[in-house]
């Protein structure tokens, strides 16, 4: 872990290069984006440099705007990104809700809140920094780390269920009826079909 917070990633001077390459927001920018971004800001009325930003692979194609402005002789950047619902009432949306849960994840999981991770509106907003970013898998080097982190994602799923007050008897119910090494398998199908999809994907660009 030291070495990973010591890494090249966390920086300042390699962080901060790479805000001040965000290309700035041109167009219109939701006024809601702007009122979530500057709830979170260290004092009102900090002027800053809004832009655009494109990172990870779960959130592609969502809206994220970020702030970068200087406070008090430090830099400090919040980024407000597009919430959407599930994917799942995109597939049925007759048994999904429509309605975005993350506030309520937020509230009931059971840890110690992150002051800078907020909902606000359609938008949930965060500090960025470089001692304040996830980790990578290919900087844990071995397959022990990568499963100490996989462990360590499992409970904190297992945490943000446990929010859920009148679900945990179903669920615990359901993972007594599983068998072992059920887990593995869900994910295995699930890394084939989406590398099947990729493809298809793939094949239909090429046409």
């Amino acid at each position: 872990m030291r070495a990973i917070a010591e890494s090249k990633l966390r920086d300042p001077a390699v962080f901060w290069g790479k805000m001040d390459r965000l290309p700035t927001a041109k167009g219109e920018v939701p006024e809601s984006a702007r009122e979530a971004i500057e709830h979170l800001l260290p004092e009102r009325g900090i002027p800053y440099r809004l832009a655009r930003r494109r990172a990870g692979l779960g959130s592609l194609g969502r809206v994220r705007l970020v702030a970068i402005a200087e406070w008090r002789g430090a830099r400090v950047a919040r980024e407000a990104k597009a919430l959407l619902p599930s994917a799942l009432h995109w597939v049925n949306p007759k048994q999904a809700t429509a309605e975005i849960l993350y506030g309520a994840i937020l509230k009931e999981a059971v840890r110690c809140p992150d002051p800078y991770v907020q909902m606000r509106g359609s938008w949930i907003v965060r500090r960025l920094s470089p001692h304040c970013s996830r980790i990578e898998l290919d900087e844990l080097k071995t397959s022990k780390r990568e499963l100490r982190l996989l462990e360590a994602m499992g409970r904190e799923t297992a945490n943000v269920h446990l929010g859920t007050a009148e679900k945990r008897k179903a669920i615990l119910k359901d993972l007594r009826g599983r068998k072992r090494g059920w887990l593995a398998g869900a994910a295995q199908a699930m890394a084939d079909a989406m590398e099947k999809d990729w493809r298809v994907w793939k094949e239909r660009r090429r046409s």
